[in-house]
């Protein structure tokens, strides 16, 4: 059965405000809650970037049943590999067993911050895979010493531990990301619905057991004023035209704005479904679901329209998605 989620977008609101909002969609019916997790905003319209983590240890205590997923979080250059085990033990305690850690190899839009520059894709790559192997070993509650190739370990462990390891899903983005992080992973995570890519997912996976979660994404605008509606997804979301090669790279709101002046409005609502209509939206959905895709979340557009998305659209559209969806 495919599943429908709601995304809290950290980019476009303020900690309570996101917890407000999980709350509101778990009520409307959604089957589970992912989040992003960046340092900063892609447009300074947007104008938000509260803590992740932190944002989701409350959702926690917030919410009854519903799962929560980071989606992604980054565990190679503003985290430490230690620090993302360690969060991750503690939101899986705290979310009684309903979190799966969603890791990918970043922007630099959030990680440079740090200081230390922005890698190539191979080094990034090198560098999650390296990552992914640590929060494995910290998992299993044993103390970790390593001197990695990237990272080194004196001595951790992770004192507070859930019953059983944190799922762990990775987003990947093409043939080389597939075949590298299948192996290392429980579940898949793409924006692109893409039906090779589940199909070489689950090829490389091999005799894993059970069938694998794919996890995609896809943002919509729904407002009952659609030229409003054009509007604020032109303002607020023309960076996701430019595409991950360009996305991945840029450092900061002024790139991004420089890099999407020539975006139209037009060219926006040509990607994104926007406005009152709740069948656009289920078209725009199916992709996923004919690729393989088993879960699907929804990224609604624009902070100001989040609560009345929730409390009057949200309900009708999961209805339209079930009756559509395998």
């Amino acid at each position: 059965m495919t599943t429908f989620g709601y995304t809290l977008m950290t980019e476009q609101s303020g900690p309570r405000e996101l917890v407000r909002y999980a709350v509101a969609a778990e009520r409307a019916g959604f089957d589970f809650l992912v989040s992003s997790d960046h340092f900063s905003p892609w447009l300074d319209e947007q104008g938000h970037a509260p803590h992740a983590w932190t944002m989701l240890g409350a959702v926690a205590q917030a919410t009854e049943s519903i799962p929560l997923m980071t989606y992604v979080t980054c565990p190679t250059m503003r985290y430490h590999p230690i620090i993302v085990a360690q969060q991750a033990a503690t939101l899986q305690i705290l979310a009684g067993g309903r979190f799966t850690l969603g890791l990918g190899s970043g922007e630099s839009l959030n990680e440079h911050v740090v200081g230390e520059g922005w890698p190539g894709l191979a080094e990034r790559h090198e560098r999650l895979a390296e990552a992914i192997g640590i929060i494995r070993e910290l998992h299993t509650g044993r103390t970790v010493t390593r001197h990695g190739h990237w990272y080194r370990v004196d001595s951790a462990r992770i004192w507070d531990l859930p019953p059983d390891p944190v799922p762990i899903a990775v987003a990947v983005s093409g043939a080389r990301s597939v075949e590298r992080f299948a192996p290392l992973a429980d579940e898949m995570i793409s924006t692109d619905p893409d039906a090779d890519l589940v199909r070489s997912w689950t090829a490389a996976r091999g005799d894993a057991t059970g069938p694998a979660r794919m996890t995609g994404q896809l943002p919509v605008c729904w407002d009952t004023d659609r030229d409003k509606a054009i509007q604020r997804a032109h303002e607020q979301f023309r960076w996701s035209t430019g595409g991950w090669d360009v996305n991945s790279n840029l450092p900061t709101t002024d790139a991004f704005a420089a890099a999407t002046r020539l975006v139209r409005p037009e060219d926006v609502a040509d990607t994104i479904p926007c406005g009152p209509d709740l069948d656009a939206i289920v078209e725009a959905v199916r992709p996923y679901w004919e690729a393989g895709f088993t879960d699907i979340a929804l990224v609604q557009v624009g902070d100001e329209a989040q609560q009345r998305f929730l409390s009057e659209a949200a309900g009708p559209l999961l209805d339209k998605l079930r009756a559509a969806a395998p």
